[in-house]
């Protein structure tokens, strides 16, 4: 198909830092058709471990430079983060900037893959394109109230919005019944099953000694790590050895290396910072836990079964659906006493692991991307013939 002919997406995001929606976004962008689609990505800015890993037909422009191209002088950092709050600031107001950047481009379809680019997409220029919103959220989770009237009012300006598990969009409309909705799907999250194999068998720095959970995932009050930390304590004051290495970065690592630190927990409780290739970590650990407050439908998970890795989890988002509770993982509510719980029960109960391990061999059969990655472009495309 010609480039004229081909349905012209674009999407908006703010960054590729390492987390589960940046997954989602590549999963999608390597697999949709680049015989159909002419695909660009907008970021505000150019950062994040991923910010190099789309494929090479997909277009990548950027409002601002990242974190990664700025001075490493503390005092022209300082005026450099000045002037690039000043530039992404003067963009997302003056629609002018970004057109201009985007080559005055026409598109036929927006997305907007989280609800943090929902405002840019329905306030984009191009009137005349087809809006996508794209939901990973619970939206009654506290800690994303003060988020809530905003993306109240953009959910009913979309064409279509996608949620990426059945139980987001059942508490959409439990909590919003008299909203106006657009036309909805549910598309669950793709799973690159053979390359988090491959990349599994990869080398990293070795694990503590003794059992070990592993946990990735962005270092955020809703991740639930302090609650972990003082799990944690609690059995090792208890004597039962282990060690918990949490991969990954954020707002809470400071927070949570001082509570490490007062707990006197340093050797066993290891915050590792990101990597851009965790499996060989979950692949190594003895068990992976997730401790989060709130979840959608987690690719982490997803991507620890296929690992055939024993979990403890929360029972929040689909987490649920994902795992069958004490057959092919622990499911538990978000307290700290729970947590303790289930670790201990790892710990000192082998045929209850044995069990789930022996469940996990045939895991990979309930996952499906051809099917995911077909419903994305039925989707697009019944859109664009609307058009």
């Amino acid at each position: 198909m010609s480039d004229s002919k081909k349905i012209k997406v674009l999407f908006r995001h703010r960054s590729m830092e390492m987390g589960g929606v940046e997954k989602v976004i590549l999963s999608i962008l390597h697999n949709l058709n680049p015989e159909k689609f002419d695909i660009t990505v907008c970021l505000n800015l150019n950062q994040g471990e991923l910010r190099n890993e789309f494929p090479e037909h997909v277009k990548k422009i950027y409002l601002t430079d990242g974190k990664e191209d700025l001075s490493k002088n503390p005092l022209v950092h300082k005026l450099q983060l000045v002037r690039r709050r000043l530039k992404l600031s003067s963009a997302l107001k003056n629609h002018k900037i970004s057109d201009r950047l985007l080559g005055n481009k026409k598109f036929d379809i927006e997305i907007a893959p989280t609800y943090s680019a929902f405002s840019s997409v329905i306030n984009s220029s191009n009137k005349a394109s087809k809006k996508i919103g794209w939901f990973h959220s619970e939206i009654n989770v506290p800690t994303l109230q003060p988020l809530v009237p905003d993306i109240l009012e953009n959910f009913p300006q979309f064409d279509h919005m996608i949620y990426c598990s059945q139980k987001i969009k059942d508490l959409m409309h439990k909590y919003y019944p008299e909203m106006k909705y657009p036309e909805e799907s549910v598309v669950i999250n793709a799973i690159p099953i053979d390359e988090i194999k491959k990349k599994a068998q990869e080398k990293a720095e070795p694990l503590p000694e003794g059992p070990v959970f592993v946990s990735v995932g962005r270092l955020h009050n809703r991740k639930g790590y302090h609650k972990l930390i003082d799990a944690h304590k609690k059995l090792i004051d208890e004597g039962f050895h282990h060690s918990i290495v949490i991969v990954g970065s954020g707002e809470e690592m400071k927070n949570l290396t001082e509570q490490i630190r007062a707990n006197n927990v340093q050797d066993t409780f290891i915050l590792s910072g990101n990597r851009m290739n965790p499996y060989p970590y979950v692949k190594n650990a003895d068990y992976f836990i997730l401790p989060s407050e709130s979840e959608a439908w987690p690719l982490v998970i997803a991507e620890a079964l296929i690992l055939q890795k024993p979990i403890i989890a929360t029972d929040t988002g689909d987490v649920g659906v994902m795992i069958k509770d004490r057959e092919t993982g622990y499911l538990i509510n978000y307290e700290t006493e729970e947590m303790y719980a289930a670790m201990k029960a790892f710990l000192t109960n082998p045929e209850l692991v044995a069990g789930i391990r022996k469940n996990l061999e045939t895991i990979e059969d309930q996952f499906d991307n051809q099917k995911i990655f077909d419903a994305v472009e039925r989707i697009l495309e019944d859109l664009y013939e609307k058009n």
